[in-house]
Parts: structure tokens; C-alpha cells; sequence
């Protein structure tokens, strides 16, 4: 009898377990999505996922605006400790829906000084960086002999002269 009570249990505690999906929509509908920087396929797509907590995700789709946002993906109270260890005995399904709508993109051209401007200023931002700056050059004090012979091996002094 007690075999078969601690059988049972065993098998109790082996079947169990909690599937984690996440259900991806969009409006409109085959917008490719990545998640973290993954790409993960086109919506509508339903996926496991392993861990709760905040996602960046990008929604794109040709001729629409790109979205980039965060979604905060939170744990049901039945996965919080203590209660997590009786739900991991039984198989639940926790599923949690994601939707993103996409905003048309303008078909209305750019202005060219608006295009200027931000350019002129992304290239300040670019040139300010210390791995994108050009490193700081000293004027070269060497002269170079009458060959061309190039800077770096030029002589520095001048050889010395005998006197006869």
C-alpha cells in the first residue's frame, strides 16, 4: 500500500509542469516581429517563453511606421513562492497575449532642410564620439632629403662632416 501511495506521488510529481506562451498579434496582420533583438517570425505567432519580466520588442511591416516599445511580461500570482511549487505539479497553460498596431507610414515627402539639419546634427553626434573621432595628429618636425624620402625615415640630425 505504501509502495503504491509513494508510486502515485512520484507520478504526480513528474507529470506536472507549467507551459509559458506568448501569443503575438498586429494590426494589420504578417508584421515581422524581434524580441530582444531576435528575430522571432510574423504575427499572428504564438511562442513559449521561459522567463517573465520586460521584452523589447520591434514591429515592422512595409509601409508601416516601425514600432520599438518594451512589454512587461508578469508572472500570475499562482507562479509567485510559495504557491510556484504546487503549480509546477500540475500541467497549466499560462498564456499571455500581446497586441501591437502599426501606424501607416507618410507618403508626404520630406522636407530637404529638415533632412539638412538632422543630418548636420547626427554627424556632430557621431564626431564627438572618442571611437569615432580621428586621432589628434603632431605636425612632423623632420626634414626629408632631396629623394623624397618619406618623413618617418628621413634622418632627424645631420650626419657630422669631417674636417681634413
Amino acid at each position: 500500500m505504501r509502495a503504491t501511495l509513494c508510486g502515485f506521488i512520484l507520478a504526480l510529481l513528474l507529470t506536472g509542469c507549467v507551459r509559458r506562451t506568448m501569443v503575438i498579434h498586429s494590426d494589420p496582420p504578417n508584421a515581422l516581429v524581434y524580441m530582444n533583438g531576435e528575430e522571432i517570425g510574423r504575427t499572428p505567432i504564438e511562442r513559449d517563453f521561459t522567463w517573465y519580466g520586460t521584452y523589447e520588442v520591434q514591429v515592422r511591416k512595409d509601409g508601416y511606421q516601425t514600432l520599438k516599445t518594451t512589454s512587461k511580461v508578469i508572472a500570475p500570482w499562482w507562479q509567485w513562492i510559495p504557491f510556484d511549487l504546487f503549480a509546477e505539479l500540475f500541467p497549466v497553460t499560462d498564456r499571455h497575449h500581446l497586441n501591437y498596431t502599426l501606424a501607416p507610414a507618410s507618403t508626404q515627402p520630406a522636407d530637404p532642410e529638415v533632412m539638412l539639419s538632422r543630418a548636420t546634427e547626427m554627424r556632430a553626434d557621431l564626431q564627438s564620439s572618442i571611437h569615432t573621432r580621428p586621432p589628434a595628429t603632431r605636425e612632423a618636425t623632420t626634414k626629408t632629403s632631396k629623394k623624397n624620402a618619406h618623413p618617418s625615415t628621413a634622418p632627424t640630425t645631420k650626419p657630422a662632416t669631417s674636417a681634413h
